[in-house]
């Protein structure tokens, strides 16, 4: 028999909202975050646009000194796990902090730091560079530095595959529960990477949308016109705990975390395969660890990121997973853009909630239906149903797949 992993915290930043419920409320209703970059100069970018924390200031969360220390994408989990935490309401003084562990992910991890640290090496010279560099980018320092504030000394890891980052944070800290490793874990993943590099960067993969007039329409998943995603920032953090442990501290249960699965495309660099063998075979996966049938999942949260392949791909994945019985989908890219590396964990905390409060989030910006996207993707308008079991699907350039499943908690 496999443990049963129950979550028992949750904890966001996002460009919908500074916590869970700002952000639930923003994207339940459809809320576009997509508007001119106000971080850097754009005047030179061939995109302009992203999904911005519009009023994050590190010092209303940190000392002066502290933050100087951090990436933002750092600053991001540290405050997302600390909602996490206060909403899992641990008396860290009663449990044994050897049996908890830490699992944040990032994508690419500290890249602000290195733009400005690489223009104070050619301004200024080496003897300028600080001391705290180096553990101001590296991407375990997420998981680094929750790990001091706690005091958890159980596994402490990072994982990092590209926009599926987080979403494999998750399941491999499932996973070390599961094998007996830890008790409780606290994971999912951060990302700041709304930089001159990694825009352009992008930008010249022709990945991004270019819709530089009209930011509130840029990202359009399944829409014929969509023209790329919506680089997004933030954080999203679980916590996740074995379920007798959870019952044992008189924990609130938000739900279960049922299923797990990977597949890897083994096809192209940034492209998924064309026949959607990868993304269906993870769906797949992850059922079968859940022990449902495709006929149980109620609710798909996909990838959905607007890029012209990706979405085409999705939607034939599905329907080779389901069949006959599709469920309704929807993509929350198009409210809060593609946060990266924590596109996962935000994505499950929607998840998580669509189904606690049975209604599932829209699609927004579908103006003109791809025929070849044509699934129930929820459009405009949120919509009331009956969740029991829910899937969230990360997909990310290597071709490397993840998908999770969360079920209404039962005895």
């Amino acid at each position: 028999m496999k443990k049963r992993i129950v979550v028992t915290g949750l904890g966001a930043i996002t460009p919908g909202g500074k916590g869970v419920n700002e952000t639930w409320k923003s994207v339940k209703e459809g809320v576009s975050c997509c508007s001119e970059i106000t971080l850097f100069d754009v005047s030179a970018m061939p995109v302009k646009i992203a999904c911005e924390i519009k009023g994050f200031d590190p010092l209303d969360h940190f000392d002066k000194k502290e933050a100087k220390k951090m990436d933002r994408f750092i600053q991001f989990a540290m405050v997302a796990a600390d909602e996490a935490m206060r909403m899992a309401n641990f008396d860290l003084s009663s449990i044994n902090l050897e049996r908890f562990g830490v699992s944040i992910g990032s994508g690419i991890g500290g890249i602000c730091s290195i733009e400005e640290t690489h223009k104070i090496l050619l301004e200024k010279g080496p003897s300028r560079i600080s001391p705290f560099f180096i553990p101001s980018i590296i991407i375990n320092m997420g998981s680094g530095l929750v790990s001091i504030k706690y005091g958890m000394k159980g596994p402490n890891f990072s994982t990092v595959s590209a926009c599926a980052t987080s979403s494999h944070s998750i399941g491999m800290a499932f996973r070390t529960i599961q094998y007996g490793d830890a008790d409780v874990m606290i994971c999912g993943g951060a990302e700041a990477a709304i930089t001159p590099l990694a825009i352009g960067g992008f930008a010249a993969m022709r990945a991004l949308s270019s819709r530089n007039d009209d930011p509130k329409t840029a990202s359009r998943p399944y829409d014929i016109d969509r023209d790329g995603f919506v680089m997004g920032e933030g954080a999203g953090i679980l916590v996740i705990e074995e379920l007798e442990h959870a019952k044992k501290r008189d924990a609130e249960i938000i739900c279960e975390l049922k299923g797990f699965g990977q597949s890897g495309d083994a096809y192209h660099i940034s492209a998924p395969s064309e026949d959607g063998d990868g993304p269906m075979r993870v769906m797949q996966n992850a059922i079968k660890d859940a022990g449902l049938t495709p006929s149980e999942i109620d609710y798909i949260n996909t990838h959905g990121t607007a890029t012209s392949q990706g979405d085409k791909v999705e939607t034939l994945a599905i329907k080779r997973t389901f069949k006959d019985k599709i469920p309704p989908a929807s993509s929350t890219k198009s409210e809060v853009g593609h946060l990266l590396g924590a596109a996962g964990a935000v994505e499950s905390i929607i998840t998580i909630l669509s189904m606690k409060e049975g209604v599932i989030p829209p699609t927004i910006n579908i103006f003109n239906q791809d025929p070849e996207c044509d699934l129930d993707y929820v459009k405009d308008v949120k919509r009331d149903a009956i969740i029991k079991n829910a899937l969230s699907n990360s997909f990310g350039f290597g071709g490397t797949n993840a998908s999770l499943i969360f079920s209404k908690y039962e005895e």
